[in-house]
């Protein structure tokens, strides 16, 4: 599990910076944005599942089941990540990747 940290979006652009993932990753609550965060998946040759985890903090302790994003072997596909995804008992969102990782990368912009 690795600690990602996010990129903010500016009016002088921004030289995205890739991150590389495990099969479950954490964010701080710090590198999120007002409006959550939106995470940039990119594959070249490995198909893969991103999802975001419930935390499962709802009043009735509903943990639901997550449903995940299917990216293609190779191309790319834009997830919003909410404050939601936040526990408030860790002030961490967690997200998975399934499958090989091989060839996948990832950004995430604060919004």
């Amino acid at each position: 599990m690795t600690l990602q940290v996010s990129q903010q979006a500016s009016q002088a652009g921004t030289t995205p910076s890739a991150l590389t993932p495990a099969a479950t990753d954490t964010i701080a609550e710090a590198s999120f944005g007002p409006n959550g965060l939106i995470a940039r998946l990119i594959t070249t040759g490995t198909a893969t599942t991103f999802t975001v985890v419930d935390p499962g903090t709802s009043p009735l302790g509903y943990t639901g089941t997550p449903s995940g994003c299917t990216c293609p072997a190779t191309g790319s596909r834009m997830v919003p990540i909410p404050r939601g995804a936040i526990s408030p008992a860790t002030g961490l969102a967690t997200v998975a990747f399934s499958g090989a990782l091989t060839g996948v990368t990832y950004e995430l912009y604060r919004v």
